[in-house]
């Protein structure tokens, strides 16, 4: 194994550890008494919107916030007091931060420069490093002649020949465009897989959390809302808040009626006098004012007439994307998104009928809470 891919502890164990954490700045309170254990090898987002804490989090584990209350553990050591240098971090940042008159080579191992290494070691650690992220063809080149996703391997390169035992990266691929940051997830995914060592992944774009993560907290206003799986996640969120955000298009929501609950189904009537029957857990029998939540895909097309019809409404736009079509349709329930193959036929200003994939189907109490 080389040097690189060293890492303490075994696969499932806690790595990085925050007990009863928060974050204050002055009367504003960033991070509220929130606890994570982030597993030995694992890749985890930091996931939710502008102002939710994340990136207060992310700095809080380096050590470029101070807690205000709590403890920050790193591979069992208590390093809430410690600095940054001594924690066994790396961290990338949104902006590559390189050094426009040093070359690839001089700029991956700059730590190990101002360490005082010897030049051997230098240049066998950035040759290292270079091989990994495929850089080898530009040691020689300056920032300004690479490309922004080239930048960014360089910027990953200069934490990685550090030998980190937790990779930080705070919105790394939020500067680059879209073919970019795709083909940037791909090298991101494949260096995990390759070194195993424990990444924490700051961003707001639910594609990059879904499709680089095996493990998602997702964060609003300073708590975490849920932990989970990608897959978990989407299919069976704890809450209002992360049954909208995960996903696109987002989750359509609206409030309906309970008629009854029985044998862990809830009989709810819909905006416009149509029924659904949906799953509910233990706990709801008092529930009668609920919201219920669809995704676009768990709704369908049929004819205006037909007796399966939950909604009703007329298509009010069209979006063609090629291998999808999203319908909105105007409902009584308000404007629903619905979401079908490419080839799906409609027009607007045609009326049309709704059914729900029951099965798929989410009721949230008054609270937000998935019932």
């Amino acid at each position: 194994m080389s040097a690189l891919e060293a890492k303490p502890g075994d696969a499932g164990t806690p790595h990085v550890e925050l007990r009863r954490v928060t974050k204050r700045y002055g009367a504003v309170t960033a991070i509220s008494d929130l606890s994570l254990t982030v597993e030995n090898g694992s890749f985890t987002a930091l996931l939710g919107p502008s102002g939710c804490g994340k990136s207060t989090l992310l700095r809080m584990i380096a050590g470029l916030e101070q807690i205000t209350v709590g403890q920050c553990f790193i591979g069992g050591m208590d390093v809430t007091d410690m600095p940054p240098a001594q924690r066994r971090i790396a961290m990338v940042f949104q902006s590559y931060a390189l050094y426009p008159h040093m070359t690839v080579r001089q700029n991956i191992a700059f730590s190990l420069s101002i360490a005082g290494a010897p030049r051997k070691v230098q240049d066998e650690r950035a040759l290292e490093v270079a091989r990994i992220l495929q850089l080898e063809p530009y040691l020689d080149r300056r920032p300004a002649e690479l490309s922004g996703g080239q930048r960014q391997r360089v910027a990953i390169g200069r934490a990685l020949v550090r030998k980190p035992e937790v990779f930080l990266f705070d919105e790394p691929l939020r500067n680059l465009d879209a073919k970019l940051r795709v083909q940037m997830r791909l090298e991101l995914a494949k260096l995990h897989a390759d070194l195993g060592t424990t990444m924490i992944y700051v961003t707001h774009d639910q594609t990059e959390a879904m499709t680089l993560a095996d493990r998602i907290v997702v964060l609003d206003k300073g708590i975490i809302s849920q932990v989970g799986s990608p897959l978990d996640l989407y299919n069976a969120p704890a809450n209002k808040f992360v049954a909208s955000f995960i996903g696109s298009p987002s989750m359509n929501v609206f409030g309906v009626d309970v008629a009854g609950i029985e044998g862990g189904r809830a009989t709810v009537v819909l905006p416009g006098g149509g029924k659904a029957r949906v799953r509910v857990g233990a706990g709801s029998a008092d529930a009668h004012a609920v919201e219920l939540g669809v995704r676009p895909e768990h709704l369908s097309i049929v004819d205006p007439q037909d007796a399966s019809a939950a909604l009703r409404g007329v298509v009010a736009l069209i979006e063609r994307l090629g291998n999808s079509t999203l319908l909105y349709v105007d409902t009584p329930a308000g404007q629903l998104i619905i979401e079908g193959e490419g080839n799906l036929e409609a027009k607007t200003g045609v009326p049309v009928g709704l059914t729900i994939s029951e099965a798929h189907a989410h009721l949230f109490g008054a609270a937000g809470a998935t019932l």
